[in-house]
């Protein structure tokens, strides 16, 4: 009762509000409208059967993580891949088969951000001059780029710094993503050629230095 009295009074009601919620008490109070037998039984049916196609699902799942778990950490470059924040086995796995495995296939860093997508678009004309996403890439890396981003902003205090400096900078939220996955795939880049482990100082250690100095 006061809690819809209180609520008559929020929607600006200011007579009769006592016997307006008693009204309102009885008739939710009341029986309801209820659908026929069969067409109840009906809805039961196809619930249970979209419970029990959710709970097949979700095994199915389970299983395909465990079946990409155990593939994934045979390769060689898996625990480069799992070392960097924001990669898991699922996500790392996902990375690595869009990019692949060639260690030729990417001359420099650069050539690797620009096939994920990542790398900014520069369009210079007379004296205008625009910095653009590129809209011409493999969209399956680049949504795992993003989710990579996102999740390494949560793990790495320097990757959380380098968000925080994009968007105190005036970038939205999907443009600082943006940029520390384009930093990222650098990273990557940067460990798998020379076969070494993340490391937190080693990323972000010159960041560090420039902006003291």
């Amino acid at each position: 009762m006061p809690a819809i009295q209180s609520a008559l009074k929020r929607g600006g009601r200011k007579r009769n509000i006592a016997a307006r919620a008693r009204d309102i008490r009885a008739a939710l109070r009341s029986e309801q409208l209820a659908a026929p037998a069969p067409v109840a039984a009906a809805f039961g049916a196809t619930t249970r059967a979209a419970v029990g196609i959710i709970a097949e699902l979700n095994r199915q799942i389970g299983e395909l993580e465990t079946s990409l778990a155990e593939h994934f950490e045979t390769h060689p470059d898996a625990d480069i891949y799992r070392s960097l924040p924001g990669l898991g086995v699922v996500l790392g796995a996902r990375v690595l088969g869009e990019f692949g495995d060639d260690p030729n296939r990417y001359t420099d860093a650069k050539s690797r951000r620009n096939y994920a997508g990542t790398s900014p678009l520069t369009i210079a004309s007379g004296k205008k001059r625009a910095v653009l996403a590129r809209h011409v890439r493999n969209r399956r890396l680049y949504d795992a780029i993003d989710q990579w981003a996102f999740g390494a902003i949560n793990n790495s205090p320097g990757a959380r710094a380098f968000y925080d400096q994009h968007r105190a900078a005036g970038d939205l939220h999907h443009q600082a993503l943006r940029a520390l996955g384009n930093r990222l795939v650098g990273i990557l880049h940067g460990c798998l050629r020379h076969h070494t482990l993340y490391s937190e100082h080693t990323a972000w250690a010159h960041r560090q230095t420039t902006q003291a100095a």
